[in-house]
């Protein structure tokens, strides 16, 4: 038998850091998150540093920031092996660990297993694997294949309520809850405790589509919010600035505004999906508790980012605000040992990968250049980084960057199209109302944290930086020069 932890590390898509209810808010509710929570630590400055799905998964996957792995924006197509050759699950493997993944992988191929023994595959509905497979679902979703086994549903796809994977157009799944992709992914997990190698440790992969739209909770979990208060999203008074490329009242909208009943709904779903989520997470709990595993694994709970849902006029992810950029981040460790519940210092998802090589005691490759959060966790004096560098290309009258640096107390961002740059106090103005890049008082402020920014993208091959300064309005990549090599161009 093994002595060594088992290590599940939960990712789920497109969920805010701020959106559970253990960190205060007021409508979400996820009691057994919570309670996972209450038995680990909390990292409350936690960020995706290139908050959309397929680099987010790199850093995640790889232990590597944008700088290393190379991806700056959204862009299918990349062969993953062929571009990263050590992964979190290859190294576990090769340490003796049995590793499986259930859910979201939105690698290419789509069966790339990327180190993992295996993969019980949903990516949701991705138009570029629809088209390169053909429409052959079964060749690129195992959760399809099973749902068209289930009598009745001889024909049935995930999308036949008509609500599309962004849209902000919100109602309940339209089929039995045991065959929603949330519930899924939970009986995947417990039937794999039953087949798994019981003599050796294991690294289980859950990664939940949702609540990434499609906003389709099952009906019990749209009811529990649909009629409460919600607030109207935040607008700063600097979103004018932007003004020109909004486009208003939009099903799948990226910038623009909604009406208040489309949005109410939205929200009422986004969190009633979470709320799913969680029920199947304590569903995990139990099941590990009867297979007297409970106390000897570890949880890693993360996002690959958040979600706008309105903030600003903006809507999905990929900007560097804090509804996209923030994520949550717990770890919970055997037991539940631990000193420290939550944690200031800021974390990014490349810290991922070692903290649970760490877990398991095994050594981090060279390659990685995120760092184990344990040392945090124990309460240890460590050196940490003051900062993370965050970035990622946007479309808004034609491609462009928004960079950003955060230590989660303050942030300072650049749209290299444009030009725009803004400032936000966080600790007095967490939901970035206020830009003070003009306010004299904060000019030394604002000059130190340019500065920042400037280190970091002083070497870019777009000429970000030219003596010492930025300079908008050059061309930007999604990808490192030799990620667009290894594509071909």
């Amino acid at each position: 038998m093994n002595d060594k932890p088992n290590i599940i590390l939960v990712c789920v898509d497109q969920m805010r850091g701020d959106a559970m209810s253990g960190v205060g808010n007021p409508i979400v509710q996820t009691p057994y998150l919570d309670q996972l929570a209450a038995g680990g630590t909390t990292f409350t400055h936690a960020y995706s540093a290139t908050p959309t799905c397929v680099p987010a998964r790199v850093a995640l996957l790889t232990g590597q920031s944008q700088e290393s792995h190379g991806r700056y924006g959204y862009r299918d197509g990349v062969p993953f092996s062929q571009a990263y050759q050590t992964t979190l699950p290859g190294v576990l493997g090769a340490n003796g660990y049995q590793t499986q993944a259930i859910g979201k992988m939105h690698v290419y191929p789509e069966r790339d297993r990327v180190g993992f023994d295996d993969v019980r595959l949903h990516d949701g509905f991705l138009h570029f694997a629809r088209r390169m497979s053909g429409r052959n679902l079964q060749r690129i979703d195992d959760y399809v294949t099973w749902l068209r086994r289930q009598p009745g549903m001889a024909a049935a796809a995930e999308t036949d309520h008509g609500v599309g994977c962004n849209s902000m157009m919100a109602r309940p799944w339209d089929k039995p809850e045991e065959l929603h992709p949330t519930s899924w992914i939970g009986s995947e997990a417990i039937d794999w405790l039953h087949r798994r190698d019981p003599t050796v440790p294991f690294f289980l992969y859950l990664s939940f589509h949702r609540p990434h739209a499609p906003y389709d909770p099952p009906q019990w979990a749209f009811d529990q919010y649909v009629d409460q208060e919600i607030p109207d999203p935040p607008v700063g008074e600097w979103t004018e600035a932007f003004a020109r490329f909004r486009v208003d009242y939009l099903a799948e909208p990226m910038h623009g505004r909604q009406k208040p009943e489309v949005r109410r709904r939205a929200l009422a779903a986004y969190y009633g999906l979470i709320t799913h989520i969680d029920y199947q997470l304590n569903r995990l709990v139990e099941a590990l508790s009867d297979f007297n595993l409970a106390d000897n694994t570890a949880f890693v709970f993360v996002s690959d980012h958040g979600d706008m849902l309105g903030d600003h006029d903006f809507y999905r992810k990929t900007v560097g605000y804090e509804g996209a950029a923030h994520v949550p981040f717990i770890v919970r460790l055997p037991g539940g040992r631990y000193v420290v519940p939550r944690v200031d210092q800021v974390v990014e998802l490349r810290d991922v990968m070692p903290t649970i090589l760490d877990i398991a005691g095994v050594e981090v490759p060279d390659s990685v250049d995120g760092v184990s959060v344990l040392p945090l966790m124990n309460g240890e004096s460590v050196e940490w980084r003051s900062e993370v560098h965050g970035e990622h290309t946007y479309e808004m009258d034609g491609w462009e960057s928004m960079h950003w640096v955060t230590d989660g107390h303050r942030k300072f961002a650049w749209w290299s199209g444009s030009g725009i740059e803004q400032f936000f106090d966080l600790d007095e103005d967490p939901q970035e109302l206020h830009d003070l890049v003009a306010d004299e008082t904060r000019a030394a402020e604002v000059e130190d944290w340019r500065g920042r920014l400037v280190g970091y993208l002083r070497d870019r091959e777009e000429g970000f930086v030219v003596e010492g300064a930025l300079v908008a309005g050059r061309p930007v990549v999604h990808e490192a020069q030799w990620i667009r090599d290894l594509c071909g161009g």
